[in-house]
């Protein structure tokens, strides 16, 4: 066997690779000679069938495994023997000519083929000890847990029926029934009987809940509005219809008293245990917003320190499936690249960039793994799945059993868990530094730096 290394140009190697007949007739004979002691074929004794009857039966099919083997175990011994750590699985090209294909298996000629091997460059890491990182900090105040309490309130706030002959104000439930054209034609889903709507929540489409404002029970009225352009249902994004709607009822919105009674009304046992228990989810809020801040700084700070080419293939794969996203939902929002204000072109160039960043980051994160012992224990794959099985409750089972059955889900749930270890190990050697923001700041910043990592 000869190997011949014929190009190396940047992460791409590509190398010549020559088989003698011979060659491959000895090894197709060692498997005939190991097959021939543990077949079972009718009209023999094991280990009696002769040699010419096994090549008559598996010839073909055993050239094409030894063969297969061979290509194999060839490339596994050229990653070893040049140090190489890969990118992707290598692209072997096989003579195409039909006859010499045919002349191949039949052990009349020798096997010549190429293999391109894309390689994974060696990374020189940072000293993240040089790491200087700030994180800002937010304790959640009296007025915060007010105003969380507050919301809650709001939430599960009681109404009463206003007096005969009022008429809706803005915060009012109005109980409506209405039916909608678009050109005066009846369209699916635009019709509706007896639905509640809160006056000023916007839980319908724009210009409508404001257009109730002012109706009586009984009242009849022709409302007016827009369906927005990203609406889900793209046959009716950025139509304008009419609804015919009339109002049964209007009741008005009634002033709940905080106290242990409302605690208890919601399943605690005092307005105390409330304030704790809003404070605790509040705190856990805001911890995973400082987490992030601190950990796409640290992203930045990796991103900045490790400039080395990112395998192409990789870097295309990443990008197809981020532009695959992200063209998708624009669709589904029925969005345009004008509606971004920006081209399909400068789309492109911006989610390319991306996706380089995050192959590069990500195989620096997985260098960082493996010279530091860092790595995912099977417990802690199980417990973030049992985690996940709970969140559909009733369907545990059929989520567990997804998950085992399938090793590149299995993957998405070891991926953030090795990544959350990674960066917990970087930010035990950097220096962190706390900066006290208000909540305010914290979201605006969360919200301005929330990228695609």
């Amino acid at each position: 066997m000869q190997v011949n290394e014929t190009l190396a140009e940047g992460l791409r190697h590509d190398f010549q690779i020559s088989v003698t007949a011979t060659e491959i007739m000895a090894k197709a004979d060692a498997r005939l000679a190991d097959l021939k002691g543990r077949v079972k074929l009718d009209g023999f004794r094991p280990g009696k069938v002769p040699v010419s009857h096994l090549k008559k039966v598996y010839g073909r099919s055993l050239m094409v495994e030894t063969i297969e083997d061979m290509i194999r175990d060839t490339n596994m011994q050229i990653v070893s023997d040049h140090g190489f750590k890969l990118a992707g699985n290598p692209k072997v090209a096989m003579p195409s000519d039909e006859k010499e294909i045919e002349d191949i298996l039949a052990g009349k000629a020798d096997l010549n083929y190429t293999v391109t091997l894309e390689i994974v460059p060696a990374i020189e890491l940072a000293d993240f000890k040089s790491f200087n990182l700030e994180k800002p900090v937010v304790e959640v105040s009296d007025a915060d847990v007010d105003e969380g309490i507050k919301r809650i309130a709001d939430q599960n706030r009681n109404y009463s029926t206003r007096a005969e002959g009022a008429k809706a104000e803005n915060g009012d439930r109005v109980t409506i029934s209405f039916k909608g054209t678009i050109d005066g034609e009846p369209f699916d889903g635009g019709s509706s009987e007896d639905i509640l709507v809160v006056l000023g929540s916007n839980a319908l489409i724009p210009g409508f809940e404001e257009q109730l404002v002012g109706i009586g029970v009984g009242e009849t009225r022709i409302v007016k509005a827009s369906f927005p352009k990203n609406y889900a249902d793209t046959e009716l994004a950025g139509k304008d219809a009419e609804f015919e709607t009339t109002a049964s009822m209007i009741e008005m919105p009634e002033e709940t008293k905080i106290d242990d009674e409302f605690a208890q009304s919601i399943g605690l046992n005092t307005l105390d245990q409330l304030k704790k228990a809003v404070r605790e989810r509040l705190s856990a809020e805001f911890a995973r917003a400082m987490r992030q801040h601190v950990k796409r700084a640290l992203f930045d700070r990796l991103d900045e320190t490790h400039k080395f080419e990112a395998p192409p293939t990789l870097v295309e794969e990443e990008f197809e499936q981020v532009w695959n996203s992200i063209t998708k939902e624009m669709e589904t929002n029925n969005k345009t690249f004008a509606d971004e204000d920006t081209t399909e072109e400068a789309a492109r160039e911006e989610y390319r960039r991306i996706a380089d960043r995050r192959v590069r980051l990500s195989l620096v994160l997985s260098e960082i793994g493996e010279k530091n012992g860092i790595s995912v224990t099977d417990d802690e794959i199980n417990r973030a799945l049992i985690d996940r099985a709970r969140q559909m409750p009733g369907r545990e089972k059929e989520i567990w059993d997804y998950y085992q059955k399938n090793p590149q889900a299995m993957a998405q749930i070891r991926a953030p868990l090795f990544e959350n270890k990674v960066v917990d190990y970087i930010l035990e050697l950097a220096t962190i530094t706390d900066k006290k923001v208000t909540r305010e700041d914290l979201y605006k910043d969360y919200e301005a730096n929330h990228g695609p990592d």
